[in-house]
């Protein structure tokens, strides 16, 4: 890549950082993006033992890459989203349609870790930040992405657990670790 085009890219990335998501963060604020590709791209480097067939420097790289197309609309929450939205990110190369098309082992595995970090993110935020609709989601979004892989499916299952008990709990602003 020759350096200016490195430096446009990086400067339509750095957009990332400032468009905020629906989900908040433990402290209570809105979650950038950058930080939800972040972390998602920082579980496929903790799962890479989970899955010795999946190249998973490609997954990471799905990862870091999926929501470039954000930098131009903003975040819209999954519940939101219409068919031209999911249009306008998917507008980007080879990678995309590998990941579009989810028959790949990592366009599998990337697209479960997507759908994981939210519900992970909803599990830490407050319960104060959630609307309605975001119980239900946070007890069913994801599963049929995890269905086929044993590991990924057990993983969801904690996560509903941690669901269920921040519900159950009611409590707000504290980590889950305290529930």
């Amino acid at each position: 890549m020759e350096p200016r085009e490195l430096l446009d890219a990086l400067a339509v990335a750095d957009r990332l950082k400032d468009t905020t998501r629906h989900c908040y963060t433990v402290g209570g604020r809105h979650e950038s993006v950058a930080e939800h590709s972040w972390r998602a791209a920082l579980m496929a480097y903790f799962l890479r033992d989970e899955f010795p067939e999946a190249d998973m420097d490609k997954v990471i790289k799905m990862l870091l890459i999926h929501d470039l197309g954000e930098a131009f609309t903003g975040d819209i929450p999954s519940f939101r989203k219409t068919e031209e939205n999911e249009t306008t990110e998917e507008k980007m190369r080879a990678l995309y349609e590998e990941m579009a098309a989810r028959e790949t082992t990592e366009a599998k595995i990337y697209k479960a870790i997507d759908n994981f970090e939210a519900v992970i993110q909803h599990n830490e935020s407050p319960l104060s930040t959630w609307i309605p609709e975001e119980y239900e989601l946070n007890r069913t979004y994801g599963w049929d992405k995890a269905a086929f892989s044993p590991y990924l499916t057990a993983l969801r299952q904690e996560m509903l657990e941690d669901t269920e008990k921040k519900i159950a709990a009611g409590l707000d602003g504290e980590p889950m670790e305290e529930y």
